[in-house]
């Protein structure tokens, strides 16, 4: 999964001193946000599961998914935010509705025409930072690279929480609380890697370009961290 880089314009929302903002989510950007979390969760939990899964099960899966996915989606574009705040931009999350309905399409409709999945495809929209004057190379870069560096810290922090779990516990979907706190920990650790990576990709619209063209080294160093983490635990 992963989202486009940010979408810079140009025009009068923002401050015409550059100077940094308040962060704040009016109403409107929490629908987004919320629709789109609960979206990517629904095909998540049903290109998982299929579309006969019991209830109980299916709200867990989709509550993980939250934990998880969802948390490494919504910090990750906050810190897009964040970051484009303090050069003075205002920022916004908006939401893709084709690209949601697309998302529920394709983790449904394959299951019920043929029976099987195909390809699942995750854009639920993009953070749009609106800068009236001009962003530098390296304001860019940096407004870029925030996301992908989020999702490492998460994964840092699944992995450091995991450690302080992991005792012998049988993985799986069981009852135990710890055994289910572990399997959250290991998801969210490959699921943060695996934004990382994808956004670090250097192709147009990911973060990954932007960072490349700003300063190779951080996007070389960030890029074989988050490739080496993704490739010791088999993502």
């Amino acid at each position: 999964m992963g989202t486009p880089a940010p979408h810079i314009q140009h025009g009068p929302w923002a401050p015409p001193t550059g100077q940094p903002g308040r962060f704040y989510i009016d109403t409107e950007e929490w629908t987004h946000l919320i629709t789109s979390i609960l979206c990517i969760c629904l095909a998540l939990t049903f290109y998982s599961m299929g579309l006969n899964a019991q209830p109980g099960p299916f709200m867990f899966m989709m509550l993980v998914f939250g934990l998880t996915v969802g948390s490494g989606f919504l910090l990750h574009e906050m810190a897009h935010k964040w970051t484009a705040i303090q050069f003075g931009a205002k920022a916004r999350f908006e939401a893709w509705l084709w690209g949601l309905g697309l998302m529920l399409a394709l983790a449904i409709i394959p299951q019920i025409v043929w029976k099987t999945n195909f390809g699942l495809f995750l854009a639920p929209g993009v953070t749009a930072i609106f800068a009236s004057r001009p962003v530098s190379p390296k304001q860019n870069g940096l407004i870029s690279v925030a996301g992908p560096v989020m999702n490492l810290a998460l994964a840092a922090f699944f992995f450091g929480l995991g450690i302080l779990l992991v005792g012998g516990v049988e993985l799986g979907m069981t009852s135990s609380p710890d055994a289910t706190l572990t399997m959250i920990c290991i998801m969210g650790i490959k699921v943060n890697l695996g934004l990382a990576l994808f956004n670090l990709l250097p192709v147009f619209p990911l973060d990954g370009i932007k960072v490349l063209m700003w300063d190779w080294r951080i996007w070389l160093s960030l890029f074989v961290i988050a490739l080496l983490g993704s490739s010791f635990l088999g993502f």
